[in-house]
């Protein structure tokens, strides 16, 4: 679904509009594109949270959400904000380092609160990175410190915020399955009858817990191709 298309009126402006049963004087463009937007975070942040297996990315994306860093000695922590097109890295699922041979090597993911003593203290020579500490979802600490200066020696992959929409934009369509692209004229709907005390606000109320509906079944179906584990619940033996 398009975001906006004046000729059919299938774009996601239009959408809205019909369901508010308002024109353009009545809701402009960028309140449609703040209710989108705000929509597409929930999206993310609900998909980002419960579907571990799968690494959620807008497809309008045109780069992979990779990137690389220089190593600096004696350096422990680095941050990674925003990718190179500026869109924010939310969130690092995996780090590489290049060691002295050339070769990349992932590094061990460690929670810091389950190092015993003091964490100055901890592999506090440096040497080639062997682990690393997500101190926050887009800053690392790395164990130990680099021993040297290494060009480009960090790779990371991250998750990252979706390619927003813009008022001016027309043919670009939301970058998640088609399947959820309804979600964003009924989101956008919602809030516009919220906004001017519209009459059908009930009837938008339970469109739009469908849409939830919709986008939870389609986030737990993604794992059906994952192998499933038995775990005992040792907290309530009956």
């Amino acid at each position: 679904m398009t975001f906006s298309d004046t000729v059919t009126n299938t774009g996601i402006v239009q959408q809205t509009r019909a369901l508010m049963r308002v024109d353009s004087t009545q809701w402009a463009t960028s309140n449609i594109v703040n209710s989108t937007n705000n929509w597409f975070d929930r999206i993310f942040n609900y998909g980002v949270g419960i579907d571990r297996n799968f690494q959620l990315d807008d497809t309008n994306h045109t780069k992979l959400p990779i990137g690389t860093t220089n190593l600096v000695a004696d350096q422990s922590t680095y941050s990674f904000l925003t990718d190179e097109d500026g869109n924010r890295i939310t969130n690092i699922t995996r780090i590489d380092v290049l060691n002295a041979a050339g070769d990349w090597t992932q590094l061990k993911k460690i929670d810091a609160k389950e190092i015993v003593g003091a964490l100055d203290e901890y592999k506090k020579t440096a040497g080639i990175p062997q682990e690393y500490d997500l101190v926050a979802d887009n800053v690392v600490k790395l164990y130990p410190k680099p021993i040297a200066n290494v060009a480009e020696g960090i790779k990371y992959y991250f998750q990252r915020t979706p390619s927003y929409l813009l008022a001016s934009d027309t043919t670009k369509e939301p970058g998640v399955a088609n399947f959820l692209h309804r979600g964003f004229v009924v989101a956008s709907a919602y809030d516009g009858a919220v906004a001017l005390g519209l009459p059908n606000l009930n009837a938008l109320a339970l469109e739009l817990q469908k849409e939830e509906g919709k986008m939870r079944d389609y986030f737990s179906l993604r794992n059906t191709d994952s192998k499933k584990r038995m775990i005992p619940n040792v907290g309530n033996n009956r």
